[in-house]
């Protein structure tokens, strides 16, 4: 069973004592659903799991009154079976976005607090023909990815001690003694081919079999296609389809990797395509890097809505985009050119998403700068590149001569650390650690 950090977060929900319903939310095929029943089973005397999907008939529990009495009765009424005893149950309600008045209802279930509710479902940012008000106030929310790096680790059996060994050369910024540093990149390299859905991954732990891999990344691939062909209206359906699709044309065959309409057809423009970039956003199927104006606190200040880079939420859509063939060039290290520098920011893109992180970028082409990746922390700029070789960081060296605030910056290489002016450079595999 694959060990998720999600699992700690659950527990804490649990002990807070806070009566709030939780909110799990995350992308198709992360593993919210799997996590969700293992932390029920564990921790409940009795568990209520209605997954409005397999079970569109279970509906009709909320369609009439949804107060919590009426709600009990009707709930045991339809599942005899379960004993729903108050302070030692917990309801799951999965895929709720389909029952929106089961949505409505968690308000309710948080004011009475004697029971624990915890719901999930894709797609839980678009409103599509949603009637029902959101209980705002009475539920807490955690997000949910695909594996990160570290999990990932630990799915090959690194234990906490060797990446707590890697992390205190992080910390201290001492070179990684070389038979580690390989092994590290091996499997970052191998990450990078799979990326991070947990069906992806566990497959590829059980029988090391790339072409099943593949197989599995397709299929997780085309169920995405069709959820947009689902839930977006007859005006988005063609159009977001396109857009995500030509992400893999964006971020790995062209040098500039900034999203341009033109890729997604000939003649395209924001005019027509735009509302199907929001579409995707809401739906957690793509994450944006903001362009901005200016490198200085807020970064969001100086963003602007009109110049992105767009990832796919989770890397294993991304690779599914390409040919088999790219997985053998990642795991080689023989990829070229727009491709592997397009990858390895890919990637470093995923880490960042998966830590919480907004993204930034910032380019300016009458001075020839251009900063891959900006964050913040604690008020603070960390501005990031990532080089497919240890060239010279000549856009964080001269940023950080003109922002005296800014006090260091981290250049990511397929390499070993270094540092020079106050620009660290880091394997890729230690953005783990940001």
């Amino acid at each position: 069973m694959l060990r998720r950090k999600v699992s700690e977060k659950l527990i804490e929900w649990k002990e807070s004592k806070n009566n709030k319903c939780l909110v799990v939310q995350g992308a198709r095929q992360v593993g919210k659903t799997f996590s969700i029943r293992e932390f029920a089973r564990s921790n409940y005397k009795n568990v209520l799991e209605i997954n409005f999907k397999e079970s569109p008939s279970a509906m009709e529990i909320f369609k009439g009154d949804i107060d919590i009495k009426s709600l009990i009765m009707a709930i045991r009424f339809r599942y005899p079976q379960i004993d729903l005893i108050p302070k030692e149950s917990v309801i799951f309600l999965d895929e709720i976005q389909e029952c929106p008045e089961a949505i409505t209802s968690l308000k309710f279930w948080s004011e009475d607090g004697n029971y624990d509710v915890v719901v999930s479902g894709s797609l839980l940012g678009i409103d599509y023909n949603r009637p029902s008000s959101y209980p705002v106030g009475y539920v807490e929310y955690i997000r949910m990815y695909g594996l990160d790096f570290e999990e990932f680790l630990w799915a090959n059996n690194i234990s906490d001690d060797m990446i707590g060994s890697i992390r205190e050369c992080y910390e201290n910024k001492n070179v990684v003694p070389e038979a580690i540093h390989n092994r590290m990149m091996e499997l970052f390299r191998v990450y990078s081919s799979l990326g991070g859905m947990p069906e992806v991954v566990d497959s590829f732990i059980s029988h090391m079999d790339f072409v099943e891999v593949d197989r599995i990344q397709r299929q997780i691939l085309q169920g995405y296609q069709y959820d947009i062909a689902h839930y977006a209206d007859s005006v988005e359906k063609i159009k977001a389809e396109k857009c995500f699709m030509s992400l893999a044309r964006q971020l790995l065959d062209k040098e500039n990797h900034k999203f341009q309409y033109k890729e997604v057809e000939h003649g395209g423009r924001a005019q027509k395509y735009y509302s199907s970039i929001e579409w995707l956003l809401r739906a957690d199927i793509i994450r944006l890097c903001r362009v901005v104006t200016d490198v200085s606190y807020d970064l969001g200040d100086y963003a602007r809505d009109d110049f992105f880079r767009a990832y796919t939420s989770e890397l294993s859509l991304l690779v599914a985009m390409k040919d088999y063939g790219i997985k053998q060039h990642i795991v080689e290290n023989t990829l070229t050119g727009n491709t592997k520098g397009g990858l390895f920011e890919s990637v470093m893109a995923d880490i960042l998403i998966k830590k919480d992180y907004d993204l930034y970028y910032y380019k300016n082409d009458t001075t020839k700068k251009e900063i891959d990746f900006l964050i913040q922390k604690d008020e603070m700029i960390i501005p990031i590149e990532v080089k497919s070789s240890n060239s010279k960081a000549t856009s964080l060296n001269k940023l950080l001569d003109e922002k005296k605030d800014i006090k260091e910056a981290y250049k990511f290489i397929d390499g070993n650390i270094g540092c020079a002016n106050s620009v660290y450079t880091m394997p890729l595999y230690m953005a783990m650690f940001l």
